[in-house]
């Protein structure tokens, strides 16, 4: 037996019936909204994540790439590991006329991992809007993010806020090398001792300020600007990246979001350059997203600003309850036939589909007790309804009896 790759899932038919119901959802949420959905190929080519310095050196590791030898071009390509970077590419290929874009779709990723105990292959749920930038293009996706999980059922959501801005004006006091302070940024979070300590002895005020963003939480405006009358002097590079967060938790606060703002939520802010937002459910990060106003432009595009988020349908589908999946489906119905009647039988269950009602022919072996109803044709003129669950059986002559009966109008 060959076994699947490691890092690799297979969908069995409850999985993809969770991921439809997810998928749809979302795509109905989206089109409500005014959001037009997309697709991108799986492979593009390497460069469109390196030219731009768009993803650090640590996730460039992660990447499946490979020579395109047999292809047009014989460049290096990838398996996309990142869904918003060829989506930007989109715009600038073929929508660059939209002033204001709203884009959805369904991807997968890929991303190596080389423990092979990380899921390398993972599918996500995005949306992008592109030509606005204001705290209220924020709080649309926000709003959009947190609407789809409601309606999937999802209670007390937890959103966490933080701000790339913030985090880079910091880090660039310690290290003026960007690829750099990723690193940093990992350490802190991981908690090295030896670096905090470092700090502490070679730059103690701004060690004070980093421990007082880092340790700290807050569900208001009114938190950070205290985190700005606190860091003092030390806090004057963060000024800026403050003020946009704060009118950016303003719009939340006005529409009634609840939110925890933390810093230590902005890990792997590579192409952010504003507010980043993460989404939590029972302690699972289900989904995240930000302002990245800056890429469109370094991958060749107009200067245009951006914000989107994903949501990780790998996560979601084992959290969605079955008995609010299969209220999205009707019963199936079962066909047989008896002697040379299975043109008849093929008729019915056209008829019976054409009404929206799962119809499938039984072949031996079949479990019958995942159905509803049975249709035995016994001649062209003889059908035989059953009801599995209550176990009746009715004989009716017309094929039109047999549809008003399971459509539920069995006075007809």
């Amino acid at each position: 037996m060959i076994a699947r790759c490691k890092g690799c899932s297979d969908l069995l038919p409850e999985d993809m019936l969770r991921f439809r119901y997810i998928e749809s959802i979302f795509h109905d949420s989206c089109i409500t909204w005014g959001y037009e959905e997309v697709r991108t190929p799986m492979l593009e080519y390497l460069s469109l994540f390196t030219s731009s310095g768009t993803l650090t050196p640590q996730m460039l590791k992660r990447v499946y790439s490979f020579l395109d030898w047999d292809g047009w071009s014989g460049e290096r390509v990838v398996l996309r590991p990142d869904g918003t970077i060829p989506a930007a590419r989109l715009y600038i290929d073929s929508l660059q006329e939209m002033d204001v874009a709203r884009l959805c779709y369904t991807s997968n990723i890929f991303r190596f991992d080389e423990t092979g105990k990380k899921s390398r292959e993972n599918w996500q749920l995005g949306a992008e809007l592109i030509g606005v930038t204001s705290p209220e293009a924020n709080a649309e996706l926000i709003t959009l993010a947190l609407e789809t999980l409601a309606r999937l059922g999802f209670e007390d959501v937890e959103l966490r806020l933080s701000h790339a801005q913030l985090i880079k004006a910091v880090l660039a006091q310690l290290e003026p090398n960007a690829d750099e302070q990723h690193k940093i940024f990992d350490q802190l979070l991981d908690g090295d001792i030896a670096l905090m300590s470092r700090l502490e002895t070679e730059k103690p005020e701004l060690f004070r300020t980093l421990k007082l963003l880092m340790e700290n939480k807050g569900t208001s405006a009114s938190f950070l600007k205290n985190v700005m009358a606190m860091a003092g002097t030390a806090g004057g590079e963060l000024e800026e990246p403050l003020n946009d967060f704060i009118a950016g938790v303003d719009v939340l606060d006005k529409l009634g979001v609840s939110y925890q703002i933390d810093l230590a939520s902005g890990k792997g802010f590579e192409y952010y350059t504003g507010v980043i937002f993460h989404l939590f459910v029972n302690g699972e990060h289900v989904g995240g997203g930000g302002r990245y106003d800056k890429l469109i432009p370094l991958l060749g595009g107009p200067d245009k600003p951006a914000a989107g988020f994903a949501l990780y349908l790998n996560r979601l589908i084992p959290m969605i309850d079955a008995e609010d999946m299969y209220d999205m489906v009707e019963e199936k119905i079962l066909i047989k036939y008896q002697g040379d009647n299975l043109k008849n039988a093929y008729e019915i269950a056209n008829l019976i589909r054409e009404c929206g009602i799962s119809a499938e022919l039984f072949y031996p072996g079949v479990d019958t007790a995942a159905y509803g109803w049975a249709v035995t044709v016994k001649a062209e003129d003889c059908y035989e309804v059953t009801d599995l669950i209550e176990d009746k059986t009715l004989e009716l002559k017309e094929q039109s009896e047999v549809i008003y009966l399971l459509n539920g109008e069995e006075d007809a």
